[in-house]
């Protein structure tokens, strides 16, 4: 049998594979905070980079030449988008790479002006963590605990700011359950309290979902990812405010101002500049109509026996009111299922052509308790019975009515299982 004749049969193989228990041959993608899509348009600049435009940027030579192009573009339209300097862009390898650059970066380099760091308790490992390490190096780190629905409780926070204090790190939306925090107000107050406070702020769920001005609202760095927003894995940048002073923490060529060495992923920068250009394209209309979809599933699911919400203000529950929801994010929908484990329901989805999140990305792997469920206080035997459905511009309210559709018929059977057993 030719190459051609095993590919098609390899392709039969997973087309029948692919094709759902229920006959429908749906497949509903859900999990939009663990990546993307990619768009037609990033898909053809990602070809033609790779391809065609090939040079390394830092040759001198016309592909060279070509590939640096590339680089200016894309920190141009992501600048244009922040209201920033095409020089404050710099571009990473992705959100955990842009965060530990904004926070180690940050700290060993102002180290003189203070030791000591604020975040919160819903952080991503990727702040969590390199904020450990700083711990290690004898910074010391105070956690601002959040209300039950992942919101700061801003007077703790202000209560933790000292004469020493260097920085301080938030989430701007939580990729668990999509708490948002008022930022703007936030380093408003923070920098009342202290002038020369660094305000970091991890944008990864945020950027593309809202409009992000980091000189006006008082954000000093600012970290985000293209694969969440339709843009290629392996992509991300930070925003660096002129001002701040900041060391690298990949040391080599030079590169990026001697800030990140390494050849540029040039084929990934113009994916992302790609990705961002169409972000805001019917950006209203795009955002609008995630928050009536998002609508629609709560006040649907909600009505299930035994069944939580998580991340939702206090008073947006029963009816879910439009005013009350834009306090959370677009598209991120936290559900806990009391008497079904996460993973078995995930899966059983999945046999339906659904595919959703038992938690976050990066830490659905590791069996330890979620920091943000634990954070919001809730309770120990809805941990490993919660479900998070993410959804892009590109859902549809087909899509999240088979959804609901299919919740509604497996999540009786699941418990009766369960309860058997």
């Amino acid at each position: 049998m030719d190459r051609c004749g095993i590919l098609d049969n390899i392709g039969a193989l997973c087309a029948l594979k692919d094709l759902r228990k229920d006959g429908t041959g749906m497949e509903i993608y859900l999990d939009n905070s663990a990546t993307t899509k990619v768009t037609e348009g990033v898909r053809d600049k990602l070809v033609q980079a790779l391809y065609e435009d090939y040079g390394n940027p830092s040759s001198m030579h016309r592909l060279g030449v070509k590939a640096e192009q590339y680089m200016k573009e894309a920190a141009s339209i992501i600048a244009t988008s922040l209201k920033v300097e095409p020089k404050e862009i710099i571009f990473t390898s992705g959100g955990t790479e842009a965060n530990n650059l904004a926070l180690v970066g940050t700290a060993l380099a102002n180290r003189r002006r203070g030791n000591h760091i604020i975040t919160t308790r819903i952080e991503h490992p990727s702040v969590h963590q390199p904020l450990v390490h700083l711990e290690e190096m004898g910074f010391e780190i105070s956690f601002a605990p959040v209300d039950n629905s992942g919101r700061l409780i801003k007077e703790k926070l202000f209560e933790l700011i000292k004469e020493d204090t260097l920085m301080v790190s938030i989430m701007y939306v939580n990729n668990e359950i999509g708490a948002v925090q008022e930022i703007t107000e936030l380093a408003k107050e923070l920098k009342n309290r202290k002038k020369d406070l660094i305000l970091h702020v991890d944008a990864v769920q945020a950027f593309g979902k809202y409009r992000i001005y980091p000189k006006r609202e008082g954000i000093d760095l600012l970290s985000f990812s293209g694969h969440k927003i339709h843009g290629p894995k392996g992509i991300g940048a930070l925003y660096v405010n002129e001002k701040i002073k900041i060391n690298p923490v990949v040391f080599g060529g030079g590169h990026q101002k001697g800030l990140r060495s390494g050849t540029e992923n040039v084929p990934g920068i113009a994916g992302l500049g790609q990705a961002v250009a169409e972000l805001y394209l019917d950006f209203d209309a795009k955002i609008e109509r995630m928050y009536r979809l998002k609508q629609k599933f709560l006040r649907e699911i909600s009505q299930l026996e035994d069944t939580t919400i998580n991340g939702i203000p206090a008073g947006c529950a029963p009816d879910y009111s439009m005013e009350q929801l834009k306090k959370t994010a677009p598209h991120v929908m936290s559900v806990s299922f009391r008497g079904v484990r996460s993973e078995v329901f995930l899966h059983s989805l999945e046999d339906k052509g659904i595919y959703v999140s038992s938690g976050s990305a990066c830490s659905s792997h590791h069996p330890t308790p979620s920091v943000t469920l634990t954070a919001i206080g809730l309770a120990k035997e809805l941990m490993d019975s919660t479900l998070r459905f993410s959804m892009s511009s590109m859902t549809t309210e087909e899509e999240i009515d088979y959804t609901i559709e299919q919740i509604k018929e497996l999540l009786p059977v699941l418990r009766k299982y369960t309860r058997k057993k």
